[in-house]
Order: C-alpha cells, then sequence, then structure tokens
C-alpha cells in the first residue's frame, strides 16, 4: 500500500509520488492548500533566510500557463511539431492544483547558496509530504519548462529559479513502484 496514512512512520516509509498526468480531481481545497503549504514553511533552513518561494497556478490560469508554455516553447524551438505543442498544453492542465515552486536565494547573505538550494528542495519535499498525509498525491517535475528563461521571468523574482513544478490531486490509477537504491549500495560506516 503506497502513501499509508495510518502512522507517520508508515507514510515516510510507503511515500510514493503520483504521476501528475494521473492526478484527477478532487484536488486540495484552499484550505488545504494552505495547510500544504504552511507545512512547506517549516523546513531547514539555515539562517532562517526562508529561500523558496511557492506560486499557486489556480484552474481559471491554466489556460494562461499553457499559452505561456507554448509561446515559449515556439520562441525556443521555431519547428516544433503538433505533438510537442500538445504536450506544453497537456503539462499545464494536468491535475487539479499546481503549484511553481521557486529556489529563491538571498544574495549577499553568508550561508552559501548551495545550502539554501537544499533548503529549497527540502520545502518542496515537506510539500509533498504533506499533500500525502492529507490523502492527496503530488508530483514534482521539472522539465523544459523549469529551464526556460521566458517560463521563469513569469515567475521568478531577481535570480530565482524553477525549482519545480508540483502537481496535486487524487490518484486517477493505482501508483506503480520505482526502482529503488539497494541500501547497500548507498549507506556506509565511515572507517577511518
Amino acid at each position: 500500500m503506497f502513501n499509508d496514512r495510518t502512522s507517520p512512520l508508515s507514510l515516510l516509509q510507503t511515500r510514493r509520488s503520483g504521476k501528475p498526468r494521473d492526478l484527477i480531481a478532487p484536488g486540495p481545497d484552499a484550505h488545504q492548500l494552505r495547510t500544504i503549504l504552511e507545512v512547506a514553511l517549516r523546513t531547514p533552513d539555515h539562517g532562517k533566510l526562508a529561500p523558496w518561494r511557492f506560486v499557486v497556478v489556480p484552474p481559471e490560469k491554466r489556460d494562461a500557463l499553457a499559452a505561456l508554455l507554448e509561446n515559449a516553447y515556439r520562441a525556443e524551438k521555431p519547428d516544433a511539431g503538433r505533438l510537442e505543442i500538445e504536450a506544453m498544453h497537456q503539462f499545464a492542465h494536468q491535475a487539479p492544483a499546481l503549484i511553481v515552486a521557486l529556489s529563491a536565494p538571498a544574495s549577499g547573505s553568508k550561508i552559501p547558496v548551495w545550502e539554501q538550494e537544499l533548503s529549497a528542495g527540502a520545502a518542496i519535499m515537506n510539500l509533498l509530504h504533506a499533500t500525502h498525509a492529507l490523502g492527496f498525491a503530488g508530483g514534482w517535475l521539472t522539465g523544459w519548462p523549469s529551464y526556460n528563461e521566458d517560463v521563469r521571468i513569469a515567475f521568478a523574482k531577481g535570480g530565482e529559479k524553477i525549482a519545480g513544478f508540483v502537481f496535486i490531486g487524487t490518484p486517477g490509477k493505482e501508483p506503480e513502484e520505482r526502482p529503488r537504491p539497494e541500501y547497500d549500495n548507498i549507506v556506509s560506516i565511515w572507517d577511518r
């Protein structure tokens, strides 16, 4: 069983992201979405800089997002085919809820940018944990939209970067397990 909510440890042990294309309604309501985002704010943050931001893209703005993605894609790839453009529209419209996560490092801080970027990733992971704890599923995607400058400018301020698009909804099909690393290949005991 994935995302077993019988205990906090069970949830962490069985956590499985949902594929955004498979997430259907219902998604979180406004109160639940606020709760999810408030949990994301409780992230380790050396220097108390909050080096991340979140932008909610409401359902009524998904067509505008699709147009932004299409225009940016065509500007970068003028010979794009129909399927590529359809993929941009599909990306913008999948799952009931969408949050754009931004890495927003504080420039001039004594805290290294690397630590601030790690904190942004941790904030997104907390967001996903809260999503699953409420009985929804979430999927964190990057891909082309995260790295395109026109898309970045539409969401980011200054030197911020898009850390990913987090899609939230109800699983429309049972998630499948993905390969996980072998414990002994990843964990070792320091012996110097």
